[in-house]
């Protein structure tokens, strides 16, 4: 069963969260709504947490040792309900531990905590992964919230007055993605004008993938106001959305997909990372409403 936990600041901005995944599903500031509405005619998630793996596996499972497991698309920690460890009225830490269900796909023992507090205008999340196991985590984090595309007024049309701007230029050059969401080692030409990605939906057939990223911040601009995302220990970011699809979506990632050629361990996929035993690693987002 999943609940949905409701936090208040004391300006009357409110954030929502489900212990399915411990994903937001509401942000609201001065009564607007921010997060993207989960309308299953386009996309039916709101901001999900991406864990073990961020994107595709090659063949549709990972490889530990001589054994096969199978993962789904951004491994499986959105699709699990968390527990309530903690709780206040602006602020909530939700936790998921492995089991039966996750070591049948991920054969380790792991603790992912996330803490959601709400704030004037704005909503901060920690997340703490832990090992407490005896042998290293390969682990993969991501963060894959979506936005009303408009939620300033103006349209979603070329000329309708929205941009992602970059806290720095950033390489105007993307991998290529194949089939089922493997990435190519051949690249495509993202638009960039120097910091700024002027937004027509025309562009979007796949997702822009920032590798290595000079950036720690994005903000979606739009007339008057802008949703500012701010990143700690997050080095690949992405701009995604559906051509027809009223959203856009904002990610930041510890690892990515495997490229089409990877047949190798876990531990060897590119970018995964490899937490000691006994050990923590931290990761951050900070969302706020700039006008």
């Amino acid at each position: 069963m999943t609940t949905r936990i409701e936090l208040t600041a004391p300006d009357g901005t409110t954030a929502t969260l489900a212990t399915h995944g411990a994903e937001p599903v509401s942000w609201r500031v001065d009564g607007t709504e921010y997060l993207w509405s989960g309308d299953p005619e386009h996309w039916n998630r709101h901001a999900p947490w991406l864990f073990p793996v961020v994107g595709a596996s090659a063949g549709g499972h990972v490889t530990v040792g001589s054994e096969r497991y199978p993962m789904a698309q951004h491994g499986f920690a959105r699709d699990l309900p968390f527990a309530v460890v903690d709780r206040s009225a602006d602020a909530v830490t939700l936790r998921l531990t492995d089991g039966p269900e996750t070591r049948a796909h991920y054969p380790f023992a792991f603790r992912l905590d996330i803490t959601a507090r709400v704030r004037p205008a704005g909503l901060d999340l920690d997340v703490t992964v832990a090992n407490p196991g005896d042998v290293p985590l390969p682990y993969a984090l991501g963060f894959h919230p979506a936005f009303p595309w408009p939620f300033a007024g103006g349209t979603r049309a070329r000329d309708g007055g929205y941009a992602v701007a970059f806290e720095q230029a950033e390489r105007p050059f993307a991998p290529q993605v194949g089939p089922g969401g493997l990435l190519l080692r051949d690249e495509q030409p993202i638009p960039l004008a120097g910091d700024t990605l002027p937004l027509d939906p025309a562009l979007f057939t796949e997702a822009f993938v920032f590798r290595n990223a000079r950036s720690r911040w994005m903000r979606f601009t739009g007339p008057g106001r802008a949703i500012r995302m701010e990143m700690a220990d997050f080095p690949h970011l992405a701009v995604w959305t559906k051509p027809t699809a009223p959203f856009l979506s904002l990610e930041c990632w510890t690892g990515y997909a495997d490229w089409s050629d990877f047949a190798g361990d876990l531990a060897e996929r590119d970018s995964q990372r490899l937490l000691a035993p006994g050990g923590t690693a931290h990761h951050g987002v900070r969302l706020t409403l700039d006008t």
